[in-house]
């Protein structure tokens, strides 16, 4: 099993103008420890879930991954994830694609059919019902991947999204893998089934995501597609692991990776992220013993 770290807050010791000091050393200790990936959230005002208010600091993901893009060398760099209402998926695969380029092919689109309401509102994004935005879902991955495919660049016309020209140059390095958030059992699991290369799941208990994957494999095997294919990320949070409690977190990983679990994400919630990841470094190897 492997370990990524995500980066949900921005309050950061020392205030505003210590923020790209600290992610540059966050990109350094997270490399340093083995971990394989880094991702924040893609969030236009913070979520209530960090404990923290709207009003507390939040950027904006794609700058910020092209941030850690040059302070990096090896990591893999997505957002956990981007709401399919944000952005146009046209320019979506663009920035992603940018985003590969820059990195050396280090760049992955993780995506989600977004909920937070009211920061939508907020900076004015239309929010349309959630039939609705599962459709977009579905159709942006569809342009993603058609945007990816250098022998198509013809027109894409969807119900939401029409498209004259699905030209993408350069190309990605690597072609981004497709990371769909969230456990939906009859939607968000069949997009994964059909478009996606990964899934993230919540730790929520072993019984819980055991039930989850085995939905993701029926719908696997109701589009005839390989379940073994598809890589496995869970979000630890319940309860959220720390440098105190990280052998106490490893050994209840052990129950994930036996469900064929390939990695589990961990959240710094400090105001020095940096020095919190090299407290959770040693699990690294910990966890790689687990299979």
């Amino acid at each position: 099993m492997e370990l990524g770290f995500h980066l949900p807050i921005f309050d950061i010791d020392g205030g505003t103008a210590a923020i790209a000091g600290e992610l540059a050393r966050v990109g350094a200790a997270a490399e340093a420890s083995g971990a394989t990936w880094l991702s924040f959230m893609d969030h236009y005002f913070q979520i209530e879930p960090t404990g923290l208010p709207a009003e507390a600091n939040m950027l904006e993901g794609y700058t910020t991954l092209g941030f850690l893009a040059a302070h990096t060398s090896r990591i893999e760099l997505g957002l956990l994830v981007t709401g399919v209402t944000y952005r146009h998926p046209g320019l979506l695969a663009k920035i992603v694609t940018t985003l590969d380029v820059l990195s050396g092919g280090r760049a992955a689109l993780g995506v989600g059919a977004a909920w937070f309401e009211r920061e939508h509102h907020g900076l004015g994004v239309p929010y349309p019902p959630i039939a609705e935005r599962f459709e977009r879902l579905e159709e942006a991955l569809r342009i993603c991947r058609q945007m990816w495919d250098p022998a198509n660049n013809g027109p894409f016309d969807g119900k939401h999204y029409q498209l004259a020209e699905t030209l993408c140059s350069p190309q990605p390095i690597n072609q981004p893998k497709v990371l769909i958030g969230g456990g939906g059992e009859r939607k968000t699991l069949r997009l994964v089934a059909q478009y996606g290369d990964a899934c993230n799941l919540f730790a929520s208990s072993p019984a819980d995501v055991a039930h989850k994957l085995d939905v993701l494999r029926r719908h696997c095997d109701d589009v005839g597609r390989d379940y073994n294919q598809l890589r496995i990320t869970l979000l630890a949070n319940n309860p959220r692991p720390s440098p105190d409690t990280r052998d106490d977190f490893v050994r209840a990983m052990a129950d994930y990776a036996a469900l064929g679990a390939h990695t589990v994400i961990v959240t710094p919630t400090t105001g020095s992220p940096a020095a919190w990841i090299d407290g959770m470094a040693p699990a690294v190897p910990q966890l790689a013993e687990l299979g």
